[in-house]
């Protein structure tokens, strides 16, 4: 290699010209991928989670035909809501669910009969009946869920897992999003806003069942590992000269970085991003669908040092299939059928692999949906569906030191509000980074003049579910 100072043009801007396609690598991991990560906490006590996959419904699942049996409703079918806080359209009243619920497992927690294969391992989920959240409109209600603040730019939940513990694995980044498209919002549901930039989680479009095209880039057509090396070597050179000029200025070493990273990557992910590589029983346990490739591949990063995966239940060309303003009860039963399948495999996966215990499982939505009906157009009331909801609403964990088997809070008996154990977003949040070991009130950030965490001033850890 020539000294950068001596080499001759012609020679610099041949040799230089076949790196410059590792710039297209940075929309693997993001614009600002970033640096270092020197300002990570590590953990704050011991860890129960080692890693976290959130399985996350886009548009919100209805409640009260999943985890929250309502038997009243059916007795007050029709009837209108007398709270002021819900104003159902003219005509519409309570709507009761027509799926069957009942217990299961030795312990018991009841569930709708559209969750068969999770009812299965009950005894390993711990049911939220009692969530909250401040917005009842998708894009504030995401990105409460995500960054526990209604509006950007704030770090999401992976972004702040990633800076306070890094990765385990060198050759892939430490936070990735798995979603077939772009989710409503998009990319700030991963962002690392103004935290450092190697912590924004890496989007993976998983419409593409090819891993060559799955992850771009991921193969050099024309140069050998060894020639790859060679370029990254000299374009590392050269921007490291030119970032000591300006002060090792972050955005350049979010470059440099990135360019690292991607070099890495191409070693690795092919293999990691493969599901085709698992047995045709396990891909068949989850299901030839894209939200099942989804999760199977999910549990492949995992076991691989991917330290927060997130899967993004969004069918192409619908970005939120869960929002069923109409035909509540027919689009449930499709999405529930999906969901179930994948979602319990990934348990019962985890599981028998001896993952689970070190694994949290976050499965839910943006908020919840109305005990009561919203009208179709056509005035057909089997059409009939649900609207927005975000008093009360329910979720699951499931592993990662987390009781399983449990079912914590309660809604009131409209499924309406939640009454008994109230749980917001940013106690689901302060929880789950207690189980990977680290302390909400202590995982800030100074930025602008001031400490900023994801809890922001809110957030308690809810003991009553920790093993």
């Amino acid at each position: 290699m020539f000294p950068a100072t001596h080499m001759p043009r012609r020679q610099l801007l041949q040799s230089a010209g076949a790196g410059f396609g590792w710039l297209a690598a940075r929309g693997l991991l993001g614009a600002d991928s970033a640096a270092e990560p020197a300002l990570q906490t590590g953990h704050h006590f011991p860890a129960r989670a080692k890693r976290v996959i959130f399985l996350f419904m886009n548009g919100a699942p209805s409640h009260v035909d999943t985890f929250d049996p309502k038997p009243d409703l059916q007795k007050y079918e029709g009837q209108q809501p007398t709270s002021k806080l819900e104003r159902p359209s003219k005509g519409s009243g309570y709507m009761s669910s027509p799926f069957r619920f009942r217990p299961h497992g030795d312990s018991g927690v009841v569930m709708s009969e559209l969750l068969p294969k999770l009812s299965e391992v009950a005894d390993d989920l711990c049911v939220l009946r009692s969530m909250h959240t401040d917005e009842p409109n998708h894009e504030p209600g995401l990105l409460i869920m995500h960054s526990g603040h209604p509006q950007p730019v704030r770090p999401s939940l992976g972004s702040w897992a990633s800076y306070g513990l890094g990765s385990e694995n060198e050759n892939l980044p430490a936070f990735v999003a798995l979603s077939p498209g772009r989710p409503v919002v998009g990319p700030q549901l991963w962002s690392n806003a103004f935290l450092p930039g190697q912590h924004q989680g890496t989007a993976v479009d998983t419409n593409e069942p090819d891993v060559n095209k799955l992850v771009t880039n991921i193969r050099n057509p024309s140069l050998t590992r060894t020639q790859q090396r060679e370029q990254l070597d000299l374009l590392h050179f050269l921007n490291r000269r030119h970032a000591n000029k300006r002060q090792n200025e972050e955005s350049l070493e979010a470059n440099i970085r990135t360019m690292e990273m991607a070099f890495r990557m191409q070693s690795a992910a092919e293999e990691a991003f493969d599901v085709a590589l698992e047995t045709q029983q396990t891909q068949a346990d989850y299901g030839d669908t894209v939200f099942g490739r989804s999760c199977l591949m999910a549990r492949r990063l995992a076991e691989r040092g991917v330290r927060f995966l997130q899967v993004y239940y969004v069918n192409k060309g619908q970005k939120q299939p869960w929002d069923t303003h109409n035909n509540n009860n027919s689009k449930h039963q499709q999405l529930c059928a999906d969901s179930d399948r994948a979602s319990a495999a990934l348990i019962r996966d985890l599981k028998q692999r001896g993952m689970l215990d070190d694994t949290l499982i976050v499965w839910g939505g943006e908020f919840g949906r109305t005990p009561y009906a919203q009208k179709d157009k056509s005035g057909d009331p089997r059409k009939a569906g649900r609207d927005h909801h975000n008093t009360g609403f329910s979720m699951f964990l499931a592993g990662g030191g987390i009781k399983g088997g449990t079912t914590y809070g309660a809604t009131d008996e409209f499924g309406m509000h939640a009454v008994e154990n109230r749980m917001h977003v940013h106690d689901l949040h302060a929880t789950i980074l207690h189980q990977m070991g680290l302390d909400h009130t202590r995982l800030t950030y100074r930025y602008s003049g001031r400490d900023y965490r994801l809890t922001d001033v809110h957030g308690r850890v809810i003991d009553d579910i920790v093993a």
